[in-house]
């Protein structure tokens, strides 16, 4: 078996240049056949309410729901280092946001926690990680904030709001993350955030320049319902097995071929 992913290893390969893959995962199976093949972190993410669940977002996805997950994640992955999404509303004080934490590390066997937005929750980012608790951060489009956003759309066009998610990026970073998801950002602020910070970046839908990429499994395997992203690629097609296809877009992510333009925005 090879050595285990830590913070440590995903800080060493954005030094090295060395691009980081990540794929969600939701239950046994699928997790070993993605430790099989390679990935860097396997990402327990609310996104099941979507895509198991039939949900029309993930804000009904509950703590237990993802406690639930995690730890059927958590019994085989022995490599990927384990992320897990808090939920809508999960994390809205330091204190909340402690004891989801705690419950998911706890009984969901989670090695890192995951919260969106950004200055709303850097006390929270600072509560954890002053309790020794890893965080990673996500920008961009915070599916949580659909619908204030105003749907699922590209964020960080208009230079104000670039300047502050670069901004928050750093903020965050201050308060002590250690990993940044960046979603459906242009891929010239991408690259300037991932420029700006020392902990590594995750894209989806934020172009080549990330430290790493990230995909909803489902999605990469072409069996998610409805129209798909601009920023999805279906490794099945080419690949003929499940196997090979994680196999494909592992060796893609490190090889630079994906994301390519079309998966990308201006």
């Amino acid at each position: 078996m090879s050595k285990a992913v830590t913070l440590t290893t995903l800080r060493r390969l954005k030094q090295q240049g060395e691009k980081i893959a990540c794929v969600t995962s939701y239950d046994a199976s699928f997790t070993t056949l993605l430790e099989a093949a390679g990935v860097d972190i396997v990402l327990v993410g609310d996104s099941l309410g979507m895509v198991i669940q039939g949900h029309d977002s993930t804000l009904p996805v509950t703590l237990a729901d993802m406690v639930y997950h995690a730890a059927c994640v958590a019994r085989v992955a022995n490599r990927a280092l384990r992320v897990v999404d808090m939920p809508f509303m999960s994390y809205a004080t330091p204190a909340q946001a402690l004891d989801t934490a705690a419950q998911l590390m706890r009984e969901g066997g989670a090695q890192m926690v995951k919260l969106e937005g950004g200055q709303p929750v850097i006390d929270s980012v600072r509560a954890l990680t002053g309790h020794g608790i890893p965080v990673c951060a996500h920008l961009g489009l915070t599916p949580q904030s659909v619908h204030q956003l105003g749907g699922y759309r590209v964020q960080g066009r208009e230079q104000a709001d670039a300047e502050r998610l670069l901004e928050e990026a750093q903020r965050l970073e201050a308060a002590g993350a250690g990993l940044l998801v960046l979603e459906c950002v242009p891929t010239q602020l991408a690259a300037q955030v991932t420029a700006a910070v020392t902990m590594p970046t995750i894209g989806i839908g934020a172009g080549p320049q990330c430290d790493g990429q990230v995909l909803v499994l489902y999605d990469l395997l072409g069996i998610t319902p409805g129209k798909q992203p601009t920023f999805v690629h279906n490794f099945l097609p080419e690949a003929g097995s499940i196997q090979a296809a994680l196999q494909a877009y592992v060796q893609a992510v490190k090889d630079g071929c994906f994301p390519g333009a079309e998966h990308s925005f201006d």
